[in-house]
C-alpha cells in the first residue's frame, strides 16, 4: 500500500502540476508588476496594521468581518500541515525542501490574493441574504456565463469532489491524536474521541460562530507557538547560518542519506516542498477563498489583500519556524517523520516542555483547521443546492451531524491496523492535486477580470491611474446595470 500511495503523489504532484503552479504565480507576479512585493508593506498596514489598531469590517453584506475570515482561513491552514506538514517535508525532501516551500508561498501570496479577489468578486447571496462564493462560484459565473463555457459545470464537480474527498481522508483528528497520546501516553482512540466532541461543539454555532472562535484563538496559538520556536532558535544562535546553507545548498543538489534520513534527489525535494507549501498554506488549492467571500468588504481587492496575509503568515513565518527548529536541532536526519518529529525538535530544545507547547499547538492548531473546513464543505455544498431550499436545508442538517465522524474513523483504523503516518500525509497529498490543478487554470483563464479589478483597485487607494466611477467591482452589481466592463 505504502509504495502505492507514493508512487501516486509522484504522479499527480509531478512536473505537470508543478509547472502549472509556478507558472500561474509567476505569471500573475509579473502581470501584476510583482504586487506583494513592491507593495507588501501596503498589504501588511491593510491587514496586520488593522488588525492592530482592532478595525472592523467595511461593507455592510458579509456574515464575517475581514478579520474573522481570515482568521477562520489561517485556523484552516495554520494548522497540522505546519507541524506535521513540514516536519514531513523536511523528512522526506531533507531540508531543501523548505527552501521550495518558500518560494512556492512568495509567488503563493499573489495566488491566494487572485482567488480571494475572483472569489468576493463573483459571490451570490442565498435567499437570507448571506454572501458565499469560491471556486465553483466563478466558475460558474465567469466561466459559465461570462465566457460561455458550457462545460464549467463538470468542472465545477470534479472540483468539489476532489475537495470533498479529504472530508473522509483528514489529517487533523490523526495528528492531534498522534501528538497528545504520544506526549502523554494516552490511547490514540481516546485523544479522538474527545477531539471529535469538541469539534461538534465548536461548529454548533456554524460560519458565524466559527468566525468568533477562530478570532479568538488563531492569534493567541499563532503567537504562542512562534514564540517557542524563536525561543529555541536562538538558543541554538550558533546554527541558524549553517542552517541557511543546508537549506540552499539541498535545495539544487538534494541530500546524501544520513543517519535515519534515507536521502532525497533534487528532484524529490522540489516536489515535496511545494507540494507541502499548497498543503499548508492552500495556494491555489480553492479553498480558503470560500470562507474570505463571506467577508464584509467593499472591494475584492482588499480582501485579497489578507489572502497574501495569510499565506505569509503561514509559510513564511509559522512553517518557518517549524523547520528552523527541526534542521537546527538536527533532528530532522532521526528517521522521524510528522507531528512526531516536530514534538521530537522541540523537546530536543526546550525539554518536555517543549513538546508540551507543541502538542498543544498542535490540538488548538487541529480544531481551528476542523473549523475552517467545516465552512468550506458547507459553502459547497450550498452552492450544489442553490435552488432547492428545502433539500439544502436537510442536507445541512446531517452534514453538521456526520462532520466528524470519518476523522475518527480513519484514527481507528489506522491504530488497530497499524497504518504508518506517512501513508496518511500521501492520502492528503493526492486530495489536495486535482483540485489545485483545476483552480489554477480556472484562476488563470480569468485573470482579465482580476487585472481589472486590481487596476481599479489602484486608482481607488493607491493613487495610480484614473479612477472609473463607472467600473463595478462585484459582478452582481455590473448584471443588474447590465455593464460589459
Amino acid at each position: 500500500m505504502s509504495s502505492f500511495l507514493e508512487k501516486a503523489v509522484e504522479i499527480l504532484w509531478g512536473l505537470p502540476l508543478i509547472i502549472t503552479i509556478l507558472f500561474v504565480g509567476l505569471f500573475f507576479t509579473i502581470g501584476s508588476r510583482f504586487f506583494q512585493f513592491k507593495y507588501f508593506g501596503h498589504i501588511m498596514k491593510k491587514t496586520l496594521g488593522k488588525l492592530l489598531k482592532g478595525s472592523s469590517g467595511e461593507g455592510d453584506e458579509g456574515l464575517l468581518s475581514p478579520f474573522q475570515a481570515v482568521s477562520t482561513a489561517i485556523g484552516g491552514s495554520v494548522g497540522v500541515g505546519n507541524i506535521g506538514g513540514v516536519a514531513t517535508a523536511v523528512a522526506v525532501g531533507g531540508p531543501g525542501a523548505v527552501f521550495w516551500m518558500w518560494i512556492t508561498s512568495l509567488i503563493g501570496m499573489l495566488i491566494k490574493n487572485v482567488e480571494v479577489t475572483l472569489a468576493v468578486h463573483y459571490r451570490s447571496k442565498d435567499e437570507e441574504g448571506n454572501p458565499y462564493g469560491g471556486p465553483t462560484y466563478y466558475m460558474e459565473k465567469g466561466l459559465g456565463e461570462e465566457k460561455g463555457f458550457k462545460g464549467w459545470a463538470p468542472l465545477a464537480l470534479i472540483f468539489g469532489a476532489g475537495i470533498f474527498s479529504t472530508f473522509f481522508i483528514t489529517l487533523q483528528n490523526y495528528t492531534v491524536s498522534e501528538a497528545v497520546g504520544g506526549t502523554f501516553n494516552i490511547n490514540m482512540i481516546l485523544v479522538s474521541f474527545v477531539y471529535l466532541a469538541l469539534t461538534y461543539l465548536m461548529i454548533i454555532g456554524g460560519i458565524p460562530g466559527l468566525g468568533k472562535i477562530a478570532g479568538y484563538l488563531v492569534p493567541f496559538m499563532c503567537l504562542f507557538y512562534v514564540l517557542s520556536g524563536i525561543f529555541i532558535i536562538l538558543k541554538n544562535a550558533g546554527q541558524i547560518v549553517p542552517a541557511f546553507e543546508l537549506i540552499f545548498r539541498s535545495a539544487f543538489s538534494g541530500t546524501a542519506a544520513v543517519g535515519g534520513f534515507t536521502g532525497a534527489a533534487a528532484a524529490q525535494v522540489l516536489r515535496v516542498g511545494i507540494a507541502r507549501s499548497v498543503y499548508s498554506n492552500e495556494a491555489g488549492w480553492g479553498t480558503s477563498p470560500m470562507i474570505h467571500s463571506t467577508a464584509k468588504t467593499d472591494h475584492p481587492i482588499k480582501q485579497g489583500l489578507w489572502g497574501s496575509f495569510e499565506v505569509f503568515v503561514d509559510t513564511m513565518v509559522v512553517c518557518t519556524i517549524t523547520a528552523l527548529v527541526i534542521v537546527i536541532t538536527g533532528t530532522w536526519s532521526s528517521g522521524l517523520a510528522g507531528a512526531t518529529l516536530t514534538l521530537t525538535a522541540f523537546e530536543t530544545g526546550i525539554g518536555f516542555f517543549g513538546r508540551v507547547i507543541v502538542t498543544i499547538g498542535v490540538f488548538l492548531f487541529g480544531l481551528t483547521t476542523a473549523g475552517g473546513w467545516y465552512s468550506y464543505y458547507e459553502i459547497l455544498l450550498r452552492h450544489l443546492f442553490k435552488e432547492n431550499v428545502e433539500a439544502k436545508n436537510k442536507v445541512l442538517k446531517v452534514y453538521k451531524v456526520v462532520y466528524s465522524l470519518p476523522g475518527f474513523l480513519l484514527v481507528v483504523y489506522a491504530v488497530l491496523n497499524g497504518m504508518p503516518g506517512q501513508d496518511v500525509w500521501n492520502f492528503a497529498d493526492m486530495t489536495s492535486a486535482i483540485p489545485t490543478f483545476i483552480n489554477v487554470v480556472v484562476i488563470l483563464i480569468l485573470s482579465p477580470r482580476y487585472f481589472q479589478l486590481l487596476k481599479d483597485y489602484k486608482a481607488r487607494y493607491l493613487g495610480i491611474g484614473q479612477v472609473d466611477l463607472s467600473f463595478q467591482p462585484f459582478y452582481e452589481d455590473r448584471k443588474k446595470i447590465g455593464t460589459k466592463q
